[in-house]
């Protein structure tokens, strides 16, 4: 194992990932091609359920289909950010691209998890209700199934091109498949115990924290290896 990672070390400190020892060039072209694919369909769906969510938000009082809502935009941009990391067929393996892609994932996580939290802490501070019915429900649990089902191929995809980036994007698929079926849990839990109305905005605050903390540590491991392969930049 440690030779293993002393090797990852060597490939990236020489401005390439480890994909570029594992894949060869028509497969690492294609698994690119797949990984520009899945974003495409990624940002098309996500930015139909965040118009959606936010429409619930707003009619509804939910703080967690605002947290979902936010969620499904960073993801659009998220994906976007994945879209320009392999638009460069010759920088598959560029880990500098790899590392700002990161890097500006990890401030629009920040921000957007700020966001997040003042809605969320805001909603617990005035005690809004959520309302319910079965509009909510339908959103929540499309919402849910599609974010997860693109969480695990995008993970599939970055494991493979050894990506952080697509992995970001991917685990924030996650968050909003999550964030779906967390509006479900906390609707129906508040419809059958009132005094439980609390539970919305305490999943849209655990998620903003999860967010910010995911977003610290992108930023805390990719800053210093911008600054160790950016004479590698010819792979750009």
């Amino acid at each position: 194992m440690d030779h293993e990672m002393k090797i990852t070390d060597s490939i990236e400190g020489g401005g390439l990932l480890e994909s570029s020892m594992r894949l060869k060039p028509h497969e690492a072209q294609s698994y690119r091609k797949k990984a520009m694919w899945v974003s495409w369909v990624s940002i098309v769906i996500t930015i139909i359920l965040a118009i959606t969510a936010f429409t619930v938000s707003i009619m509804r009082h939910s703080a967690s289909a605002f947290g979902f809502a936010f969620d499904a935009m960073l993801d659009v941009l998220s994906s976007a950010i994945v879209l320009w990391r392999y638009s460069n067929a010759a920088a598959v393996h560029s880990a500098h691209r790899e590392y700002i892609a990161c890097v500006i994932l990890g401030v629009i996580f920040i921000l957007s998890s700020l966001c997040i939290l003042g809605k969320a802490i805001h909603d617990l501070a005035t005690k809004l209700l959520p309302e319910v019915d079965d509009f909510l429900f339908s959103v929540s649990i499309v919402s849910g199934l599609v974010c997860i089902i693109l969480a695990v191929i995008k993970f599939m995809l970055g494991k493979v091109l050894t990506s952080r980036a697509l992995i970001t994007d991917g685990f924030n698929s996650l968050v909003g498949g999550i964030m779906g079926f967390s509006i479900l849990i906390s609707a129906e839990v508040f419809k059958h115990e009132p005094k439980v109305w609390y539970l919305d905005g305490t999943i849209g605050v655990l998620i903003g924290l999860i967010i910010l903390a995911y977003g610290v540590k992108l930023l805390l491991d990719m800053v210093p290896r911008i600054r160790q392969t950016r004479n590698y930049e010819r792979f750009e």
